[in-house]
């Protein structure tokens, strides 16, 4: 049995890597692994959630909610916007992005990414037999290359993803740049994810009072600490919204990440300790990274940092073996197109973890 063509040509999508791969690879001890790779909430869960997850578990013999309102609402709420610009994803951020090319997408239309950037875009995309264009995020000035966006755009252009702040770089997209991007055509979907927009404290939600063809894409895995249950949702008009309730499954989200999802957003002292936490944790990461002579970092609006290692004698794949033998499970960034060999990107942990990280990492390095 043969695969569709667009299939068969793929490669899969490279994830971090798990601390069940670690302890059978390298012999390390679980007690002993900490994981910087995946861009994690290390702080747990809101207590609160942990709660109403117990008391729903007896329920779970039961379909989940189709009518997802009450979540609409919070949402809505939490973002400033009305319930009917909310669209709910099962599968994170993930199923967002699909849903936007299942909506959207025909056989052979474009979408540019500026690289480096989130591989799952391309990932999803390229399923449904649209052509990733690449634009740049230009590393040397750490920002965003907008007259490389504006030179791909075409009659084919059908989307362009825009991730602020952007992964794996930290990097913010200015609201100045995202308007230009916008203004050239409003048959074009400006998808803007916001899946870190909270340890930035910058939001483009305004721009979707001036703008149409403006869609943000965010999550519950990373500021809220849901990142098992999945929890994404996107917020755009109410006529794009629309068109993708045409093609939403019905039951994408399970019963325990509803009430998991409407635990947390209500329980904002939580919210607000988590963010201020993770923001801490990433400035002394950064902080001490940049006592490294032989390390180059790129300041971050997220939860984690991005730094060549070039100057090591290492390359990231070499360097990234070595630390996930001490059990620190770090992202080596290769497979990022635009990065190159020497990237390798952290994510916050507690204060203790970061400690015996950067330890561990000095010692490797000399």
């Amino acid at each position: 049995m043969k695969a569709r063509k667009v299939i068969a040509e793929m490669d899969p999508y490279v994830p971090g890597r798990s601390q069940e791969e670690i302890i059978q690879e390298f012999g390390v001890k679980k007690e002993d692994i900490i994981k910087l790779g995946s861009n994690e909430n290390p702080f747990g869960p809101s207590k609160k959630t942990i709660v109403a997850v117990e008391e729903e578990i007896k329920n779970i013999n039961r379909y989940p909610e189709s009518d997802l309102r009450v979540l609409q609402e919070e949402l809505a709420n939490y973002a400033g916007v009305k319930p009917s610009q909310i669209i709910i994803g099962g599968d994170g951020a993930d199923e967002v992005i699909e849903d936007l090319a299942k909506t959207f997408i025909d056989p052979d239309d474009e979408f540019i990414v500026p690289m480096p950037s989130y591989m799952y875009y391309e990932y999803l995309f390229k399923q449904y037999g649209a052509k990733p264009v690449h634009a740049k995020w230009d590393l040397n000035e750490n920002k965003l290359d907008v007259q490389s966006i504006l030179d791909l755009i075409n009659e084919k252009t059908k989307m362009i993803f825009l991730c602020s702040p952007n992964n794996p770089t930290g990097t913010l997209a200015s609201k100045e740049d995202i308007k230009t991007i916008a203004n050239v055509s409003e048959d074009i979907l400006v998808v803007i994810d916001e899946a870190y927009f909270e340890f930035a404290g910058v939001t483009n939600i305004d721009l979707l009072d001036e703008f149409s063809n403006i869609f943000i894409i965010r999550t519950m895995s990373k500021a809220m600490g849901l990142a098992g249950a999945r929890i994404g949702y996107g917020i755009s008009s109410q006529e794009i919204i629309d068109y993708i309730y045409r093609i939403k499954p019905v039951f994408s989200l399970t019963r325990l990440s509803y009430v998991a999802a409407l635990a947390t957003l209500r329980d904002k002292d939580y919210i607000k300790k988590s963010i201020e936490d993770g923001i801490a944790s990433r400035e002394y990461l950064y902080q001490e990274l940049c006592k490294i002579d032989s390390l180059e970092v790129f300041p971050s609006n997220s939860n984690f940092i991005l730094f060549g290692v070039k100057e090591t004698g290492f390359t990231a794949a070499e360097l990234t073996r070595k630390l996930m033998s001490r059990g620190m499970i770090v992202r080596d960034c290769t497979s990022f197109k635009g990065v190159g060999e020497y990237g390798i990107r952290i994510s916050i942990c507690t204060q203790e973890d970061n400690e015996r990280f950067i330890s561990i990492l000095k010692e490797v390095i000399s």
